[in-house]
């Protein structure tokens, strides 16, 4: 038997904890024992999302969140700015477009992050706007986009829609004090899960926001979610056993500390880009890193997919690919929820091998010897 390694920006590998707590015997979701457990997931989110407001959990990918975001706090035909720089801004331009909104885009080079300059710019040109949508992690092209200082342009303007599927967990993204209006994330990204829950976080302008909106909603529909997740475990059935997880995996990250978590994924992150840096790979996002994932070019002529294929299927390694344009050409390693030092040492260590058997000429252990300098930081 060969050990695998789960290196992709997720799913991600789940601790034993959080294993072992999924693995409890089934009870109904109707009674008092399991109410117990999802208020404590429940404060436990709260303090995760950096909110005083409820973060719901919904039985559904995070794609379920953000559907739910646009659904509950927009009318058809509304104006609202979608900042699409990868796979991910495209979802919210595809859902706005999808309920009827009508979306002004600001498209991104795949890489880059937005300048506050051309949001202003289009908020100004656009003053009937509704709602802004972001991601702060793109996943796909590994960027970090500035929430904070977008943030301050729409306080008591468009409501602020954030994606935070790898950033939640991974960077502090809190709700309240910086002013996001509604923040989504999933499961299997920084908290260590399966996939099959989605979470969503409004602010009280947004609360009321839904009061008024147009769009049709059921499954998703916010405040009938609310109103029963307050008092039990949500309007339909829940993902119980991924509760009793989610329980767990807070649990960690609450025993790490969340100052401490975010340091160790922003340790991880430098100490990758150093490594690709070391090894001579163009990093596909130089300027704005998200510390979830980074992503590399590989060579002229080396085709990434056969790489990644080669990695996965003899050395048992899982990394991601590149997405549209960008497949065939870039890898994306992930440093993101129950991944540490040696993790990252693994997926270098494996790219140095790969990279030989496709005939790049490098000498081991270089890109290796650049993580650890950064990542012997934690140890000193």
């Amino acid at each position: 038997m060969i050990k695998q390694y789960l290196l992709s920006p997720g799913p991600t590998p789940i601790p034993n904890e959080v294993a072992l707590a999924m693995s409890e015997t089934m009870i109904h979701h109707r009674t008092p024992q399991f109410n117990k457990v999802f208020e404590e997931a429940r404060q436990g989110l709260k303090k995760l999302f950096g909110t005083k407001n409820d973060v719901l959990m919904l039985a559904s990918s995070g794609t379920g969140a953000m559907e739910a975001a646009v659904s509950n706090l927009f009318s058809p035909g509304e104006k609202v700015l979608v900042i699409n720089g990868g796979k991910f801004g495209e979802r919210w331009l595809n859902i706005a477009n999808a309920f009827g909104l009508n979306p002004v885009e600001i498209k991104i080079e795949w890489g880059k992050a937005v300048k506050i300059e051309e949001v202003e710019k289009q908020l100004k040109a656009h003053p009937d706007t509704k709602g802004v949508m972001i991601q702060a992690s793109e996943t796909s092209t590994t960027t970090l986009h500035p929430v904070k200082e977008i943030a301050k342009l729409t306080r008591g303007g468009p409501l602020f829609i954030v994606d935070g599927v790898t950033a939640v967990g991974v960077l502090s993204v809190p709700v309240d004090e910086w002013g996001i209006d509604a923040l989504v994330t999933g499961s299997q990204k920084a908290l260590m899960l399966p996939p099959g829950l989605a979470f969503i976080a409004l602010s009280d302008r947004a609360w009321e926001k839904t009061k008024g909106a147009k769009l049709p909603r059921f499954y998703f529909d916010l405040n009938l979610e609310r109103k029963n997740q307050q008092t039990g475990s949500g309007a339909f059935t829940p993902a119980v056993s991924l509760i009793f997880g989610l329980r767990a995996s807070l649990s960690l990250m609450e025993r790490e500390g969340l100052d401490q978590v975010y340091a160790r994924h922003a340790r991880m992150s430098r100490a990758t880009r150093a490594a690709a840096t070391a090894l001579g790979l163009k990093l596909l996002a130089p300027e704005n890193p998200s510390p979830a994932a980074t992503g590399v070019f590989l060579p002229d002529g080396i085709d990434a997919d056969q790489v990644l294929d080669y990695l996965r299927d003899q050395m048992n390694v899982t990394l991601a690919e590149g997405q549209d344009q960008l497949k065939g050409k870039v890898i994306r390693i992930a440093h993101v929820g129950y991944m540490g030092a040696f993790d990252v040492i693994t997926a270098v260590a494996a790219l140095e091998m790969a990279l030989r058997k496709f005939g790049v000429e490098i000498p081991f252990g270089r890109g290796v010897a650049a993580a650890q300098e950064i990542l012997m930081e934690a140890l000193a």
